[in-house]
């Protein structure tokens, strides 16, 4: 008997046109790797990302591809060899010493393959030919005439392809059609081997005790053998057991008292155990595996609401109710293998580091590398699963359903044990889909036989294939058939979670009407805009004929249909703007998306009111990140540089917040007029605090004219104002500070609010007239931007008030702890750098500024 080894297959591997004979065999880039990285590596295709050139390599995934390599066999023939393929894409025929050891048709389902027999000694020649995923997807719509295809985004030949959907191109994202081995390959050498170490965790509801239900599959086992259990936490043993494996299983239950708990960020620590299994026969150690896991209790509460119609939609970790502010994560590349696994977790941390406390990994995608998950694990960040299926109707015939199931129990094996996950859902988009065409759907109709004969078979998989493998593999996490999904219609606002697209999409309404379009759960909503010049310049250069706004290049790198008509909408509604030069093109757009999703953020955590009033639990930004650099509705671009949005968002998920709203009251002498009507502009203010502690604060407001800078009110209009821990508290309305009422005033004058606790600001909001247009802004006389001795912050101070002042620096290192921030008088904002030295200018952009 011999300890499990396992061998890489990572090396020497070479590549070619399989369907050309002429071709030649050339070296492969890296590995892990698909064919698009390695024709760019040997100079075959330039860089699709650059320029248009997305359109000159579309013949790459018409063609079918060759890779091989050989390598040593084992010395000893009488243990048991597998060669195992963590994941080919996606239509691929393996072939050992010339036999054909394995077809595969899915992306997403490791597989694994006893190749004992087949091995020589020295040399061993693999080989993998991969055919078009395309040319495929075309055959299996053509042999299925009777399913109606059809889907939003790519081709609908996608549709019959486990393959990540976003490679067929989506409306963020280029189209590039890639195929290869995307994971690692290696060789296992072994007598019996450790199959899946998983286990089952209880909280006791006092979260004084948990329970431990630590389990392992085990291969080829000897009637000596056993299983030594351990937990570990930060290094030291908590507990063990040893106990015999009996007909391929071992079980071990351990009970601790007073655990560590694991909580998102922001609400406490997050605490990782670690659980490792060694497999033993006659005390040798045979195979050992090992996961990391949290003590948590999670629940989706959906309950009935007071005041209100339709149910909660919140997610509960440990008894405390989470607002669930952040954003929508699509794969942060359109080539898989170029993501280093550091990349993963410098994005967590970026969500982290802005306020977020969940991520969506959406279904269009793959399911993400441990890496990823291990990063949430550790910062805290919650994660909604989707499974793979989007925006569209998915075919039924048995082959598929069986490609879903091997997925979808693999895929759920690999990821259960992971404390960040708190729900999984069936699909994107797909219910919204079925609706859109007139697919039938009735939900009173409960025969599964019924849906597999219907124009929307898919709802099988949704409502019966993939709750029966969460039910087997985690029972204890929540599953939704869909996203958005829950009342009688996807865009139900009272039941479930809610796509909303009536920004941007849909109806295109003005932002600032974000407060009716709440949902009791936003799961994705959004706004573009460009990303910095640096980015655009990495695809266009500097002394590009392309290299302005409306250019054939800037176009193609902005995927979603109409993007010209709803920019400029929503540019020409709210601000003034110019279309030259360049970059203060960029910062409008990424001004105003910053402020319709600040808008969105604050009007929706008004609506966190504690127990019972719950109306909006929760919001995710669609999105936060890019595959390719260009023009998305991401609020950090490809090469994670933020734009303004991300600061807006980061501000409005502080745990105490301030809130203001405009709002106008008209008072009529009569119910006939339309001369004699007195108009009151008034501001709502309300406070969030979404700590677990009351806070006691002041409450300060000032307010200033726009085109003097003179202040024009300072008071504390509220004393001792009692903020209740988790949840939205309404804090005054007032009159909008003015010498001379409806004379124009209330345009010009900026009002700032404070929440001062033990003499300490502790929360700060300006508010400005909208649109911002007419706002009659001003150029400062003294406008200062001071770096502190320490080079640690910037200290910002103007004689006028300023809207949305972003400091910039060209270098790449120097990260700002905020930006984009608003300016008023008599006032030094402070933002936090790092990186900067003495050599870096710090420039200074704002809107309306001279150009």
């Amino acid at each position: 008997m011999i300890k499990r080894s396992v061998l890489q297959i990572n090396e020497e591997w070479a590549f070619r046109q399989a369907s050309d004979e002429s071709s030649t065999f050339l070296p492969v880039s890296q590995f892990p790797t698909n064919v698009h990285l390695d024709l760019i590596a040997n100079g075959v295709i330039t860089e699709p990302f650059f320029s248009r050139n997305e359109d000159e390599v579309q013949w790459v995934g018409e063609k079918a591809w060759e890779y091989r390599t050989s390598f040593v066999g084992p010395s000893r023939r009488d243990e048991r060899a597998i060669l195992a393929f963590d994941g080919l894409d996606t239509y691929a025929s393996v072939l050992l010493n010339g036999i054909e050891i394995l077809k595969t048709n899915n992306m997403f389902i490791p597989e694994r393959v006893d190749v004992s027999k087949y091995l020589h000694g020295e040399d061993n020649q693999l080989t993998i030919i991969f055919q078009s995923a395309f040319l495929y997807g075309k055959e299996t719509v053509k042999k299925y005439p009777d399913h109606r295809w059809g889907c939003w985004n790519g081709d609908l030949s996608r549709l019959a392809v486990r393959k990540a959907q976003y490679h067929y191109g989506w409306d963020w994202g280029p189209t590039l059609l890639t195929c290869g081995p995307w994971r690692p390959i290696s060789l296992e050498i072994y007598t019996s081997r450790i199959v899946d170490l998983y286990l089952v965790t209880t909280v006791d509801p006092s979260l004084k005790s948990a329970e431990v239900i630590a389990k392992v599959d085990v291969e080829d086992t000897r009637s000596s053998s056993h299983i030594t259990f351990v937990i570990n936490l930060d290094g030291q043993e908590v507990s063990s057991e040893t106990v015999s494996v009996t007909n391929g299983h071992a079980t071990a239950t351990f009970r601790t008292q007073n655990p560590e708990l694991w909580y998102p960020s922001g609400y406490g620590e997050q605490p990782l155990y670690t659980l490792k299994a060694t497999l033993l026969a006659d005390d040798q150690e045979l195979d050992s595996a090992s996961k990391r896991f949290g003590l948590r209790r999670a629940e989706l509460v959906e309950r009935r609401l007071k005041d209100a119609p339709g149910t909660s939609f919140f997610f509960q970790i440990n008894d405390v109710p989470i607002f669930c502010g952040g954003s929508n994560w699509i794969p942060a590349d359109s080539f898989l293998p170029r993501i280093a696994l550091q990349r993963y977790r410098d994005w967590v941390k970026l969500a982290k580091e802005g306020n977020q406390v969940m991520l969506r990994v959406w279904g269009g995608g793959i399911f993400e590398e441990q890496a990823f998950y291990d990063a949430c694990d550790e910062f805290g960040i919650l994660v909604w699963q989707d499974f793979l299926f989007a925006c569209g109707n998915y075919p039924t015939h048995p082959e598929f359903l069986e490609s879903v199931r091997k997925e979808a129990e693999a895929n759920v094996k690999l990821l259960r044990h992971h404390p960040s996950i708190v729900v999984w859902a069936g699909n994107n988009e797909d219910y919204q889909y079925a609706e859109s065409e007139g697919l039938d759907y009735d939900p009173t109709d409960v025969n599964p036989d019924n849906w597999l004969q219907s124009s929307f078979p898919a709802r099988y998989i949704y409502e019966t294939l993939l709750p029966a493998v969460i039910q087997k593999l985690t029972p204890d996490t929540p599953f939704r058939y869909g996203s958005p999904w829950g009342g009688k219609t996807t865009r139900d606002q009272t039941i479930g979670d809610l796509h909303q697209w009536n920004v941007w999409h849909g109806t295109q309404e003005k932002y600032q009407n974000f407060s009716t379009l709440s949902g009791r759960f936003v799961s994705e909503f959004g706004m573009e805009a460009l990303p910095s010049l640096r980015t655009i310049h990495t695809f266009l250069p500097s002394d590009s004929a392309d290299l302005y706004p409306q250019s054939l290049t800037m176009d193609h790198h902005n995927k979603a249909a109409g993007h010209e008509r709803r920019l400029a909408t929503y540019l020409t509604e709210n601000i003034r703007y110019p279309f030259t030069p360049l970059a203060q093109y960029i910062y409008c757009t990424q001004l105003m998306q910053a402020e319709c999703l600040a808008t969105a953020y604050r009007l929706w955590k008004r609506e966190w009111k504690g127990p019972g009033r719950e109306y909006c639990s929760g919001a995710l930004v669609w999105q936060l990140n890019d595959c390719w650099p260009g023009t998305s509705w991401s609020i950090v671009d490809y090469y994670l540089r933020p734009k303004s949005a991300y600061w807006a968002v980061k501000r409005e998920l502080k745990h105490l917040t301030l809130g203001m709203k405009r709002v106008v009251e008209e008072k009529r002498r009569d119910s006939y007029t339309r001369a004699y009507v007195e108009k009151i502009h008034r501001i709502e203010l309300w406070a969030v605090n979404l700590g677990l502690e009351k806070r006691i604060v002041d409450v300060a407001v000032k307010a200033w004219d726009v085109v003097t800078g003179e202040e024009s009110f300072c008071e504390i209009i509220r004393e001792d104002s009692v903020l209740e821990a988790n949840r939205s508290t309404e804090v005054e309305s007032f009159e909008i500070p003015v010498r001379r009422k409806n004379q124009g005033e209330e345009i010009r004058t900026v009002v700032a609010a404070y929440l001062v606790e033990d003499g300490q600001q502790v929360a700060r909001a300006v508010n400005w007239s909208e649109p911002l247009k007419y706002v009659p802004l001003q150029k400062p006389k003294a406008l200062k931007m001071d770096v502190a001795p320490d080079m640690q912050s910037v200290h910002i101070e103007s004689d006028v008030p300023l809207k949305g002042l972003v400091v910039e620096c060209e270098n790449d290192d120097v990260k700002f702890e905020d930006n984009c921030v608003d300016i008023v008088p008599g006032e030094k904002v402070i933002v936090g750098v790092n990186g900067l030295q003495k050599e870096d200018e710090l420039t200074a952009r704002y809107l309306d500024m001279d150009l």
